[in-house]
């Protein structure tokens, strides 16, 4: 086959795709708002979502991204649902069926059963104005008529394309509304690329009996012991009312000592760096770590609720490139 005729071929097939969702997007109204509200409003009960074939694939990557968005969602097998796993579905239930006919028959145990349960909402998403899902859904989402990719159109291609990019559009609309923020969704994915990405000061810093803290009237010579025994090249530095007045690295120790040959009977606020530079234990420790290398320093002091005087850990450079964010 020549290059050029395979890259019309893809090129083809990605514009029916595109064209699908175009015809997606004008479909999208007071139906896609009930369907949020149905969901938002099922606060006793389950998500479940069920499909058979293409649709049922796509069904479970509805599932998994809205229980990853903040909405606990499972898949049920439309097929094992007729043999005891309708037990599944109970009162305050939302049943989610994706069918692109709307009259597969493995979904039909799954549509009559929810019809007797009053406390069951049922979701139908379809293309079939006239299908059996269409007449018997609570709540249901016409689909538009799509025109598939590839010869004769019988392929499920473009019509599945645009079911993923509708499960999309729930979820992230369920997600906002909701208020599902980037630290929720790093609490559910804790071994995930984007949950390193996404770890904060608050994940990594240094607290408790291991910050190197001293009063500003203690001496050098306590200064000295403690940085040789924390091991972390700084102190901090706190007034008699607990908060935060300077810092002293061990860099600080040369420079103070050349100053002063008498150095070790000095108290720490004579010679303390000032008002160190600090973060909000929510700041990203990525933000964290590039503020350290534009200033050229190891550690920062952390604070949180805007109270800059108090500081309640230490994050170190150190720490953060141990946890692979760079």
């Amino acid at each position: 086959m020549r290059k050029g005729k395979i890259e019309k071929i893809a090129k083809e097939v990605i514009q029916f795709e595109i064209d699908a969702l175009r015809n997606l997007k004008s479909f999208v109204n007071y139906r896609f708002t009930n369907i949020i509200k149905t969901i938002l409003n099922c606060r006793n009960g389950k998500i479940i979502i069920s499909g058979v074939g293409k649709s049922g694939i796509i069904g479970k990557k509805w599932a998994a991204t809205l229980s990853s968005t903040g909405t606990p969602s499972f898949f049920l097998d439309a097929s094992n649902a007729s043999h005891g796993d309708l037990g599944q579905i109970t009162s305050n239930d939302v049943v989610i069926l994706i069918s692109n006919s709307g009259q597969s028959e493995e979904l039909k145990n799954i549509i009559q059963y929810t019809s007797r349960n009053k406390n069951i909402k049922l979701i139908g998403v379809t293309s079939k104005k006239d299908s059996l899902l269409f007449k018997n859904s609570d709540t249901a989402f016409l689909m538009p008529d799509i025109k598939e990719a590839g010869p004769e159109n019988f392929v499920p291609t473009s019509s599945t394309t645009a079911q993923i990019a509708l499960g999309d559009a729930i979820a992230i609309t369920c997600m906002k509304y909701k208020n599902f923020t980037k630290f929720d969704f790093k609490k559910l994915h804790p071994s995930g690329t984007l949950s390193v990405k996404l770890k904060t000061v608050s994940d990594l810093m240094i607290t408790g009996k291991k910050l190197p803290i001293l009063k500003e009237n203690a001496l050098m010579k306590d200064a000295i012991e403690i940085i040789n025994k924390k091991k972390l090249g700084v102190l901090i530095i706190i007034k008699s009312n607990g908060e935060t007045s300077g810092i002293i690295t061990d860099g600080d120790l040369k420079r103070i000592a050349r100053k002063f040959p008498k150095f070790i009977s000095l108290k720490l606020k004579k010679v303390m760096k000032k008002n160190p530079l600090s973060v909000d234990k929510d700041t990203l420790a990525a933000a964290a770590l590039s503020l350290m290398n534009s200033k050229k320093i190891t550690s920062l002091c952390v604070y949180r609720n805007n109270n800059k005087k108090k500081t309640i850990g230490l994050i170190h450079m150190h720490d953060i490139l141990r946890a692979n964010i760079n």
